[in-house]
């Protein structure tokens, strides 16, 4: 078999990649392992309930996502998140307690919740007065999130809130994850003001003036799924989709010969939009030392679980938008969502829908028992799914920017040659999608000038 250009996964990087280059009149053919498309974009209907698997949304200002959904016409599906309602809960010496209000991520913004937070010791309240303070300056090396956070609001800072928060986006560790790539922006706000806090205030009083406030997350009514399907149904006649496993990737005089569970694909463009592990054992033959970089990109695993209920299960109403469960008060729960209370449309009236996150792979039958100590309720859920996602979430540890320019560097100097996905430069919805953007841009401009 040949094809123009080959796509290696065909999650929703391999998906953008492809849909771009159908758009500039390029024809592709993906090569997807599993029996559908999408890579953890799963949704499902039941019992009512729009049930996200893997994501449940994006973040409202990263414009790539929203550029993509508004080419495939689902504009009016999008619906953002109930801002006026969200609260987050940190369960904290066997209770629950609220995150301080204007707190970005673990910034503080505000005074007076700061001030009576159950959440932070007195000690920690003064380091963040202090923190106002800290220098400017420019680290000449990478840092973990712990080290950096710890040198501006404490190590309690790290425990209650930085390991929380960024547990259910990257399921990883601060002490362990690379504040450039993690968080590059307060790397400049540190750079510039020295205070986090100044930077983080500074920025709000700019942007203040903008007249309408996006949402922090939007997503689409029926699950992201919708996204999947449309980009699906706009490659019809324009891309092939194989679902075969490719095993190796051999160099050619004309580009790439890839050898499938069942036979070779020869194509002069190639895209390797699957995880870094696999896109290690696949360029082994291209460049050993590329090979050997991507395979250091850690991943972890994780599952979600969903569990609807009738509302009469709750001795009162859910409050917010849900719980994070910090590392040092954790067993096997990492977060839970009230999703009816995130988004709208998403659950029927008369039901409430728990979304949970955990760490690893282990079966989840100690869920209930975390579940009812911290939620306060007894009732055995009336529907139940869950979803295992093995070695799904890159880590973007210390060292990362090093790394990643190497290569960057190495995959460049292959002629034909493009990598995308959430290993690289962004782990969400939008990121994955810019990446696979500028891939099927790179080979445009390469394809024009042959």
């Amino acid at each position: 078999m040949e094809a123009p250009v080959a796509i290696i996964g065909g999650g929703i990087s391999g998906l953008s990649a492809a849909y771009y280059l159908a758009k500039a009149g390029i024809p592709s053919t993906i090569v997807e392992a599993r029996p559908r498309l999408g890579g953890v974009i799963q949704s499902e209907r039941v019992a009512g309930c729009t049930i996200e698997a893997g994501p449940d949304s994006f973040l409202s200002t990263k414009p790539a996502a929203m550029d993509l959904i508004r080419e495939l016409g689902l504009a009016d599906e999008v619906i953002g998140s109930n801002d006026h309602l969200r609260v987050t809960y940190v369960w904290k010496g066997g209770r629950l307690v609220p995150l301080p209000d204007g707190l970005q991520l673990m910034v503080p913004t505000k005074l007076m919740p700061v001030l009576s937070t159950r959440l932070l010791g007195w000690r920690t309240k003064l380091r963040m007065g202090m923190e106002l303070f800290h220098p400017p300056g420019r680290h000449p090396e990478d840092q973990s999130v712990a080290d950096f956070v710890t040198a501006h609001y404490g190590a309690e800072a790290v425990d209650y809130l930085a390991e929380p928060l960024l547990s259910g986006i990257y399921g990883g560790s601060p002490s362990a994850l690379s504040i450039s790539s993690v968080l590059p922006r307060f790397v400049e706000l540190e750079a510039k003001y020295g205070s986090l806090t100044k930077g983080v205030l500074a920025e709000m009083k700019a942007t203040k003036a903008q007249s309408k406030r996006l949402p922090l997350f939007r997503t689409l009514k029926g699950g992201l799924g919708q996204m999947v399907s449309a980009l699906t149904a706009r490659l019809e006649g324009h891309a092939t989709i194989l679902h075969r496993r490719a095993e190796a990737v051999e160099r050619t005089g004309g580009g790439f010969r890839i050898r499938l569970d069942d036979g070779w694909l020869e194509c002069p463009q190639l895209v390797l939009a699957c995880e870094a592990h696999n896109a290690a054992t696949l360029t082994a033959g291209l460049d050993g030392r590329l090979a050997d970089l991507l395979g250091g990109i850690p991943y972890s695993s994780s599952m979600t679980v969903a569990l609807g209920f009738p509302d009469s299960a709750f001795p009162k109403p859910l409050h917010g938008f849900g719980f994070l469960v910090p590392k040092r008060e954790r067993r096997r729960l990492v977060a839970c969502t009230w999703v009816g209370t995130k988004f709208s449309h998403r659950v029927p009236s008369g039901t409430t829908l728990l979304r949970c996150f955990l760490g690893g792979m282990d079966d989840g039958a100690i869920l209930m028992d975390e579940l009812h100590e911290i939620a306060g309720f007894r009732a055995a859920p009336a529907f139940s799914r869950i979803f295992r996602w093995p070695r799904s979430m890159a880590q973007y540890t210390v060292g990362h920017p090093a790394r990643l320019a190497e290569i960057q560097a190495r995959a460049s100097a292959i002629p034909g040659f493009q990598l995308a996905g959430n290993a690289y430069t962004g782990i969400g919805i939008p990121d994955c999608i810019r990446m696979g953007k500028q891939a099927s841009e790179s080979i445009s401009k390469a394809m024009c000038t042959v």
